[in-house]
């Protein structure tokens, strides 16, 4: 299907090339995974693909045509999902679908048909009059592949459509993909959730431009073999132990896996017992390892005194907007020192449950205390404990890394030496230097996310509210970012955090699964998984915890 001989690209002089010497060959009739680190050249390679970018060197030959000089016969035949949401927010559905036939020269005698068996395949016939801004995260990427498949291509090219999309709505996505691969189309999908990488048939790794690997996924795997460990059991803090592991030089990687940890390394740590690798396993290894456990934002951050066992307090949280229910009589506790969870399928009530806890949203009726202040009447004492990074950058992004970092430190009334002090020391922490110059819209998104932890953290909240942090981050930076984050808790901050990545959900001490605006089961991640054990599935996935226990709460809606 495609061939890519030697490809370079470059986009300044003097710049390192975005992509350097790529050669590798697709096959027709599979899914291919694209994989690498923040930077790597995917999306580059993936504009190259479908000729919407030229080579600096070499070429590509998509279906026997070649992308300099054939592209628009390339747009003819390929199907192209961006990884930002590319579809016109103010338009519905149905609105969506009559542009992308018209940009693509859908006859108009086809469009019927067309339209009926897409909306169909995607579930959306019943919300064609509803906006693309009010859909779920899950329902708009549905929406972005019925818009690639309005002419069915022979070539469909995905650039991260599963990120910030629940595990069930994920899993739809893929049997929607492998339905495409019966009817002749092949696919490229590019992702940040390594899982995914296994239900490929091949994978492309890159790092830096270059072409680490190219084969099956299960080959990559193999080279951790015997390299994979488990540490159970444990006694005191899971955390401060990853730490003190992650030193060990013959330790290549480790993270926390509910009470366990989970280690790769070059010879058997004390304590271990060997456990099946899986792709990021070899993802990392081959990466050259994880960051260290070590945290400079956590040393220099101040032990938190307990003023309350319980620093987050939800009371019968409902939050209703005209007749629509988002939130109804939520309740929880947090403790001090604590990572609590919020999980759930896109639209099922988290981010607005977040929203109150943090002063951002005024409950219908309940309360939300933090530090035993009411969010409703002591306002701006209970925030002064607060730290919060928000689902969608929240920075000002014509304002650059210094001067968001100066915004914030005002906020949050920090002032004169303080000030400049806190400032320094994030710009130092968070390796900021390269990057003060630009505006925070032109940031990677790896350093985005760092900006963003830094603007939450300087002031040393007690409290840090976190909706969705690593959401399209690649592995290395979400262990760094981890990192950080556990190194606080082990000071004593209290964490809150939404995700929609099951193995980060692993990192929590408890999780609240919020379905329907309700909190339908609270336990840690390691019972959620006890629940879902099976005779065929001994081992569960957090994953399939978390779709068994929305499937069992459906089916006993459905019965009453």
């Amino acid at each position: 299907m495609i061939a890519i001989e030697d490809v370079s690209k470059a986009f300044e002089e003097g710049t390192p090339p975005a992509l350097d010497g790529i050669t590798a060959e697709i096959p027709k009739g599979q899914i291919i995974g694209l994989v690498g680190p923040d930077g790597s050249g995917k999306t580059t390679l993936i504009r190259l693909i479908v000729g919407l970018l030229r080579p600096t060197k070499g070429k590509i030959i998509v279906a026997g045509k070649d992308t300099i000089q054939d592209a628009e016969a390339i747009h003819a035949i390929a199907g192209y999902m961006p990884q930002k949401f590319g579809l016109y927010e103010d338009l519905s559905v149905m609105q969506n679908l009559e542009l992308y036939a018209e940009l693509r020269s859908l006859p108009n005698e086809e469009k019927k048909e067309t339209f009926a068996r897409l909306l169909q395949f995607t579930g959306l016939a019943p919300f064609t009059d509803r906006l693309a801004r009010d859909l779920s995260g899950g329902m708009k990427q549905k929406l972005g592949l019925a818009c690639a498949l309005v002419t069915k291509p022979i070539l469909l090219v995905l650039d991260e459509p599963s990120v910030g999309v629940d595990p069930i709505s994920r899993r739809e996505l893929w049997k929607m993909v492998y339905d495409l691969l019966g009817q002749g189309i092949s696919v490229v999908w590019s992702t940040a959730y390594l899982d995914e990488t296994e239900k490929c048939h091949s994978v492309l790794l890159l790092s830096e431009g270059k072409l680490l690997f190219s084969g099956k996924p299960q080959d990559l795997t193999s080279r951790v073999e015997g390299k994979v460990f488990k540490i159970t059991n444990i006694s005191g803090s899971r955390r401060k132990l990853l730490a003190e592991i992650l030193h060990d030089p013959d330790v290549i990687d480790g993270v926390i896996q509910g009470q366990d940890l989970r280690i790769v390394a070059h010879k058997k740590i004390e304590g271990a017992v060997p456990t099946t690798p899986r792709f990021e396993d070899a993802f990392i290894d081959i990466l050259g390892g994880g960051p260290g456990g070590g945290s400079e934002l956590a040393r220099i951050t101040p032990h938190v005194e307990a003023k309350t066992d319980t620093p987050v307090l939800a009371i019968n949280l409902t939050k209703k907007f005209g007749s629509f229910t988002a939130v109804e009589n939520v309740s929880f506790e947090v403790k001090k020192g604590e990572i609590f969870g919020l999980l759930g399928p896109n639209g099922a009530g988290k981010s607005t449950t977040f929203k109150m806890l943090c002063g951002l949203l005024t409950p219908t009726s309940g309360k939300a205390l933090v530090n035993g202040l009411d969010l409703q009447i002591a306002p701006g004492p209970a925030r002064s404990h607060i730290g919060y990074m928000a689902q969608k950058f929240s920075l000002y992004g014509m304002l650059t890394i210094r001067q968001n970092l100066e915004f914030f430190s005002g906020i949050y009334n920090l002032s004169g030496a303080s000030r400049s002090k806190a400032i320094d020391e994030m710009i130092k922490i968070f390796s900021f230097e390269p990057y003060l110059a630009l505006t925070a819209s032109s940031l990677p998104l790896g350093i985005k996310q760092r900006l963003a932890l830094a603007c939450a953290t300087m002031h040393h909240p007690e409290v840090l509210f976190l909706d969705e942090p690593t959401s399209g981050v690649d592995p290395i930076m979400r262990r760094e970012f981890w990192n950080h984050i556990n190194g606080l808790v082990e000071k004593g901050v209290t964490v809150m955090v939404t995700t929609h990545f099951m193995d980060e959900a692993e990192y929590c001490d408890r999780i609240a699964l919020i379905y329907r605006g309700r909190a339908i089961h609270m336990d840690t991640p390691d019972h959620l998984k006890e629940i879902a054990k099976t005779e065929k599935n001994p081992n569960p996935t957090l994953e399939d915890a978390f779709i068994k226990l929305i499937e069992e709460y459906d089916m006993k809606s459905a019965s009453n």
